[in-house]
């Protein structure tokens, strides 16, 4: 029997599959059947920034009155009535998660600024949560705003957070900025004991009839699992908290080129919603048909083996294989023209 245990935050997982934060989770019924197809733990959807704000009713009954002044900016921020599930309710739900189930349950919190972010966080981790991701999404749309004070701004989330509460914390990245190597060492610094490896941003559409910008969204695709493996293979090695790869991962095979690429775990979210929570135990069973096949005893046999630090050319993660591939691609384009 092959062993699929691995480590994330500190917790021995029976497995590297965990479901990513998804309204899938927002039924207990869910919860449990993730547990039974061999999820290894579950993130809970996510606490919004706006919508912890929204419930004070002060400022919901501000925004009211401006509506008809600014309706284009107000249109992406949902009346309060409209959230799935309130600041207490997303608590209790935490609670009876816990109660359904033996695996891990993280709690997820979503935004850019420190704001309440710390208060909520010690009510997570009081409801029972065994850990919580910082989902961070911030957009640089000031061009007064430098990436240094952005990333100082995400440092100084994650430092609060991390000194107020005992759970292990993970933060979630977005795949733009610069030097992530750098980025994820001080967020090592800060307290975080890991990342997700990438937040996906999703884009808003143009619609060229009504002259509307509409939110829209997309499941993922495996093609995008690309940079993250990328990036787990450089980080992999140079940092010691604890990498998830997140984006892209729907079958088998890319969740060992994930473990491979120096992961710890997987986040699935997409593939659960086009295939159903069963897919959860189709992905092990071919992960397991894999190795045993090959011969290995242990799923953690392989991580790392082709990270950075592990294959004897590098260049594959540097400008080598950027020229390689473009002269590969000219070279064949020059003799399918003979």
């Amino acid at each position: 029997m092959i062993d699929f245990s691995t480590k994330y935050l500190g917790m021995k997982l029976k497995g590297p599959v965990v479901v990513s934060s998804t309204p899938l989770s927002e039924s207990i019924d869910n919860v449990r059947r993730m547990e039974d197809c061999g999820a290894a733990a579950i993130i809970l959807h996510s606490l919004f920034e706006e919508q912890l704000a929204l419930e004070s009713r002060a400022l919901d009954d501000d925004l009211s009155r401006g509506t008809e002044s600014y309706a284009e900016s107000l249109g992406y921020l949902p009346d309060l009535k409209d959230y799935r599930m309130t600041h207490e309710a997303y608590l209790e739900h935490l609670r009876e998660c816990k109660k359904a189930v033996k695996i891990p349950i993280l709690g997820s919190l979503n935004g850019a600024t420190p704001g309440g972010w710390v208060r909520f966080a010690k009510d997570i981790e009081r409801a029972g949560a065994d850990a919580i991701e910082l989902n961070t999404y911030a957009l640089a749309t000031d061009k007064s705003q430098t990436s240094t004070e952005m990333e100082g701004q995400l440092l100084k989330l994650v430092s609060a957070v991390t000194a107020a509460v005992k759970v292990p914390v993970s933060v979630k990245l977005s795949q733009s900025f610069t030097s992530l190597p750098h980025l994820v060492a001080q967020l090592e610094a800060a307290g975080a004991r890991g990342v997700a490896i990438f937040n996906r941003l999703y884009q808003p559409d143009f619609d060229i009839e009504t002259l509307e910008v509409r939110p829209t969204l997309h499941f993922s695709k495996p093609s995008e699992l690309l940079p993250r493996l990328h990036w787990a293979a450089i980080l992999y090695g140079n940092v010691k908290l604890d990498i998830a790869i997140t984006g892209g991962v729907h079958s088998a095979e890319d969740v060992l080129k994930s473990i491979m690429a120096g992961g710890g775990v997987v986040l699935m979210a997409s593939a659960l919603h086009i295939h159903g929570i069963d897919h959860i135990k189709k992905v092990l069973d071919d992960m397991r048909y894999w190795l045993e096949k090959r011969e290995y005893t242990s799923l953690n046999e392989t991580r790392g083996c082709l990270s950075r630090r592990s294959v004897p050319d590098t260049s594959a993660f540097d400008r080598g294989n950027y020229i390689k591939t473009l002269s590969s691609y000219s070279l064949r384009q020059t003799i399918a023209a003979f």
